[in-house]
């Protein structure tokens, strides 16, 4: 796989939750590190996602915000 995006997360699905029409993706990074994404049933259905499966989550953005309390 060759993709412009620096920022690779490789993790095992931990839950696909399908609504009407888009699905929330959790994937689990590390321990108790979980990263949800919000992808298309069909994309879903496209890449054959499954509890238990090896997936990466790509993070590309022009923006990164930092905050504190």
């Amino acid at each position: 796989m060759k993709i412009s995006a620096r920022n690779l997360l490789k993790g095992k699905v931990v839950s696909v939750e399908k609504g009407a029409t888009t699905a929330h993706v959790k994937i689990e990074i590390a321990p108790g590190q979980v990263v949800t994404a919000s992808i298309t049933n069909e994309s879903v259905d496209s890449l054959k996602l499954a509890v238990g499966a090896e997936a990466y989550a790509v993070v590309k953005a022009s923006d990164v915000m930092v905050a504190v309390d």
